[in-house]
């Protein structure tokens, strides 16, 4: 079965620590570790991944750099440099840990540019958010140093915002099916993928953006034929009142069940509620009739497979045939 399953820019750069390359390195190995076992079973993953720290890290490098006279990263360029560089890492944990259990496999990376409107209203209105998470004290110092938009995210602390449009085009989709077709193990669209549009001339422009990578995924997993969306995350399920005392975990919820859940407020900006909208996407776009999104840990990933823990998303005529 092919899936496509995206890990978070967490996965990679835990929060909590400093995230320096020895960090990322450890972290990418152990996420690696269920992503073999899946592979070892049988399963063909397209992987993408988030990279919201990390870009945030470069871009503060990008700012105190300024102040040494030199030259600055547009945003592009910088999701251009993060996905290659977590591509990188990701592939070489996978094949270090499929060749130590006897199954040496090559995985390659796709530096993946994904086309969004020019006139998109997001590019005004920053809301992603990217970079680790900061106190208020942290938050007014860069506001007024470094002119940041910052909002406060899900009750987590505070981070910076930056403009995220919606992807409508995997510019590599071609070269991205034939290697699906070839069962080849792929990273692909890392971070959203690069944000480009078209100019008057037809030619490819960098946009200084970042797009949500679960709604990216969701686009890439549909115009792959994936059976499978799988968002892993950090926790098991999604739950119903997060945080509250009636809070509950679902373990199955329908298209229409999502949507009614969205319009009722239950998912946090930032945090669940892009993952449930790219669900709903994906679903709405595949034209596998039994397509599903599961939602679960990285560290659970296999006995989500197995149907073990985890959220699924299905569509209506899914679940009343499963009565």
């Amino acid at each position: 079965m092919l899936s496509v399953v995206a890990l978070g820019g967490n996965a990679v750069s835990p929060p909590g620590k400093e995230g320096n390359i020895a960090d990322q390195f450890a972290a990418t190995t152990a996420v690696c570790v269920p992503l073999a076992d899946l592979i070892c079973q049988g399963q063909q993953l397209v992987i993408t991944h988030g990279n919201g720290p990390q870009v945030g890290n470069v871009m503060r490098r990008v700012e105190l750099a300024a102040e040494h006279d030199i030259y600055p990263l547009t945003l592009d360029i910088i999701v251009a440099d993060t996905e290659a560089g977590m591509g990188y890492m990701i592939c070489q944990c996978l094949m270090n840990e499929l060749a130590s259990r006897g199954h040496p496999r090559l995985c390659t990376t796709i530096v993946t540019t994904v086309c969004v409107d020019g006139d998109d209203p997001s590019l005004a209105n920053p809301t992603k958010p990217v970079g680790p998470f900061m106190t208020a004290e942290q938050a007014q110092r860069h506001a007024q140093r470094d002119h940041w938009k910052i909002v406060e995210d899900s009750g987590r602390g505070w981070r910076r915002v930056v403009p995220s449009p919606s992807p409508k085009q995997v510019v590599e989709l071609p070269l991205l099916r034939k290697l699906v077709a070839a069962g080849e193990i792929v990273v692909a669209a890392g971070g959203g993928g690069i944000p480009v549009r078209r100019d008057g001339g037809g030619a490819f422009r960098g946009v200084e953006a970042v797009i949500d990578k679960d709604r990216t995924s969701a686009l890439l997993a549909a115009a792959i034929g994936a059976r499978r969306l799988v968002i892993l995350t950090n926790v098991e399920h999604v739950m119903r009142d997060f945080g509250k005392p009636g809070a509950a975990l679902i373990e199955t919820m329908t298209v229409g069940q999502a949507r009614a859940m969205i319009a009722a407020g239950q998912f946090a900006p930032g945090s669940m509620l892009p993952k449930i909208q790219a669900a709903v996407e994906f679903l709405g776009a595949s034209a596998d009739p039994d397509a599903e999104v599961l939602i679960t840990s990285c560290e659970r990933a296999a006995d989500g497979f197995a149907g073990k823990t985890g959220t699924r998303i299905v569509r209506e005529s899914a679940a009343r045939a499963a009565v």
